[in-house]
């Protein structure tokens, strides 16, 4: 009988550790997201920022190509 408390303590103790560690990824995956969220952001930005900077000259060499 006491083989029975043995095997339902040791898989209780296998879920509970299964329960933690499945916590330690969702956490884990949680902040993975917000840095991919701030990651996109950021490029977006730097991308704006690029076409701003790019626009003078593209039409600089619009003005050479046509004269």
């Amino acid at each position: 009988m006491w083989w029975l408390y043995l095997y339902v303590g040791l898989s209780t103790a296998g879920l509970l550790v299964l329960g933690v560690l499945a916590i330690r990824v969702f956490a884990a995956v949680r902040e993975l997201a917000r840095q991919v969220a701030a990651s996109t952001a950021a490029l977006a930005a730097a991308g704006d920022r690029m076409q701003r900077a790019a626009r003078p000259l593209a039409e600089r060499a619009g003005q050479i190509s046509r004269g």
